[in-house]
């Protein structure tokens, strides 16, 4: 990670928690304590942010993106327009549906960044504020995005092997849930960088019956495997079942967190995870927008603002437990 790259995070961060002082409640436009004890009228919200990502229905991951993007909208007097479609195409329709209604700002996810390039730049070509997280960290330059909010996934794919070297293993599985998203396919590449004894293997994402059972066969076939890597917290906790069927001794370690793979690294279950603070994302991403809008501000110097690869295991998971238990980690 370059100084840049931690000058822009710090700087992201300190905003955020100095302007934060005198945010407003998006119910309310003031601190919900001021309006509870006052009646005061709420004013109207500030802002409108349409926030556009590529999440699947129910994935307890991008629950803490949209909680964080919420906490922020509400901080900040904002309107929040929360969509998501897994399809690049319908997203990126999403995209071009906010434009059309002329939203202030917008937070988006470039997953599929060939689907998504045509309808991002016409948004600010309309004159609309972007920023993109989580997803796209090497194609968000390129549409005329203000700023990156996200780990980049083959430095933290690379970081991971590394891990994986020091700790001696001998062969990994690194999972893909989603054929042709960037992201998994660049963490999988950064940890075959970092450790070159790793193999992919192909997984349907939206039917954990399939996930489960080819991480079964394949830990059966392939004894010699000492690591399975999973690429998001739902997929961590169905190969837990998927090694304790097929009677493997490999290890399993994941990128992604949840409350639920906190509590598999406290039981042993998983060694370790890669975590790239998903609430941290949506909140800067939707305040960003707020003080370009407020204060002409643009975070990041044209670098991306990272917000991991931090690694959670035995360590350090009680202190990390207890934010995972108020659903912000």
């Amino acid at each position: 990670m370059t100084t840049p790259r931690r000058l822009s995070m710090t700087v992201a961060v300190g905003l955020t928690a100095v302007l934060g002082l005198s945010a407003c409640s998006s119910s309310g436009g003031k601190q919900e304590s001021q309006s509870a004890a006052s009646g005061e009228q709420a004013k109207a919200p500030t802002m409108t942010v349409a926030f556009i990502t590529h999440a699947a229905a129910g994935d307890t991951f991008w629950d803490l993106v949209r909680k964080g993007a919420e906490d922020a909208a509400k901080n900040d007097g904002v309107k929040l327009e929360y969509t998501s479609d897994p399809d690049g195409a319908n997203q990126a329709n999403l995209v071009k549906q906010a434009v059309d209604k002329k939203v202030d700002g917008i937070a988006v996810t470039l997953a599929k960044p060939d689907a998504m390039s045509a309808n991002v730049e016409a948004a600010t070509k309309a004159g609309i504020p972007v920023v993109a997280l989580n997803a796209g960290s090497d194609a968000w330059k390129q549409m005329g995005v203000l700023s990156y909010f996200g780990q980049d996934e083959k430095i933290a794919g690379e970081e991971a092997g590394k891990k994986l070297a020091a700790e001696k293993a001998t062969k990994a599985l690194c999972v893909i849930q989603e054929q042709g998203h960037v992201g998994l396919e660049a963490r999988c590449d950064g940890v075959k960088a970092g450790f070159p004894a790793t193999e992919k293997l192909y997984v349907n994402g939206t039917d954990m019956g399939d996930v489960q059972s080819k991480v079964t066969s394949k830990l059966q076939q392939d004894t010699s495997l000492s690591h399975v890597i999973m690429l998001g917290a739902p997929f961590t906790m169905t190969a837990v079942k998927s090694i304790q069927e097929s009677g493997s001794s490999a290890k399993l370690v994941s990128f992604d967190m949840n409350k639920d793979v906190v509590g598999a690294i406290k039981g042993g279950q998983v060694v370790w995870a890669v975590d790239q603070q998903p609430y941290l994302q949506g909140y800067l991403a939707v305040d960003s927008l707020w003080l370009n809008k407020t204060n002409g501000n643009e975070i990041g110097g044209g670098q991306p603002v990272l917000t991991g690869p931090a690694f959670v295991d035995s360590s350090n998971v009680a202190k990390v437990e207890q934010f995972a238990n108020n659903g912000k980690r």
